[in-house]
């Protein structure tokens, strides 16, 4: 059985691949300059041809890719249908659904300029994302453990923290000198409110016995608080960071229409107006993956910091 859902992703990389071959274009879709999408399926048939053949030398490898080849399949069917009712058929409408061929064909031949936006959206991501994160955890722990902190504190984070960070662009607009700040601003807001709840609630949900228990053994409120509480309270910490980082892609994209020049949603927005839908589709490609590996390093962050409540917490 594993040996069969190992050879499924080769077999659907097949397919796209003489579906390809073997179907005609459609003359309503503009053709691309090179057949960017007969390229990407036959990369994609050696590549899992070699994982096919990898799983006979090493079982364990086998047994572990077994697991995931069934995706893998879905994705390159996906992708061959999609081709069919793109490219070859014109089933759907050729203006918003441009060929595979063509979208590649931006990710590649457009990999500078979609390069340089991505600097410039990591910019803002990076800068945006640390502040709020900081400010969310020490705001979370201030109301967790402070009585004080909690009557002043936690009112305004209820009242101001649901309001959407993208509602904030006009006094955003007026109260920072510059577009970046501003945008960074609006980033950091996403990721501040949801860190700062569920470090909270995290802090909330410890049970009193911990700190009992560490009174006992003769711990000072400092040692407690920094040794017994914040840990206990991390995996809220994390559930948090992770709910601000999808927001705040979200509110990237909306900040980058404030007037920037630069950044992978003013790119995508450009485009659209442009009626550019390739683009369109090759810049939320590339948002995506950028997303996917931020959000696959906070797993492995969480991983590492948190390897002492494996088995305790669900991972």
């Amino acid at each position: 059985m594993q040996r069969l859902n190992t050879l499924l992703p080769v077999l659907a990389a097949g397919i796209a691949l003489v579906t390809d071959w073997a179907i005609p274009d459609s003359s309503l879709h503009p053709a691309a300059n090179r057949p960017y999408f007969l390229l990407v399926m036959a990369v994609a048939l050696a590549l899992t041809a070699v994982l096919f053949l990898a799983g006979f030398a090493a079982p364990a490898f086998q047994k572990k890719y077994s697991g995931k080849a069934p995706f893998y399949t879905g994705i390159l069917l996906f992708l061959c249908v999609l081709n069919i009712l793109t490219a070859k058929t014109a089933t759907l409408p050729v203006l918003y659904f441009p060929s595979l061929d063509r979208v590649f064909g931006v990710l590649v031949e457009d990999a500078a300029f979609l390069g340089k936006c991505l600097l410039y959206s990591l910019r803002l991501q990076v800068t945006g994302w640390v502040s709020g994160a900081v400010a969310g955890v020490l705001t979370g722990i201030a109301i967790g453990f402070s009585k004080g902190a909690r009557y002043w504190i936690y009112p305004l984070v209820r009242v101001l923290g649901p309001i959407p960070s993208t509602a904030w662009i006009p006094l955003a607009m007026i109260s920072f000198p510059t577009v970046v700040s501003a945008s960074a601003f609006l980033i950091a807001l996403a990721v501040w409110f949801p860190t700062s709840v569920l470090t909270a609630s995290g802090i909330s949900s410890i049970p009193n016995a911990y700190f009992e228990a560490a009174a006992t053994l003769g711990a000072s409120n400092r040692y407690a608080l920094w040794k017994v509480g914040i840990p206990a309270a991390m995996p809220h910490m994390f559930l948090g960071l992770f709910n601000g980082t999808t927001a705040s892609f979200i509110t990237l994209v909306t900040a980058e229409m404030m007037g920037a020049k630069y950044g992978i949603g003013w790119y995508v927005n450009w485009q659209k107006d442009m009626m550019a839908y390739a683009n369109v589709y090759a810049g939320l490609i590339v948002m995506s993956v950028i997303c996917y590996c931020i959000i696959t390093l906070l797993f492995r962050a969480r991983d590492h910091v948190l390897v002492w409540q494996k088995g305790v917490i669900k991972w």
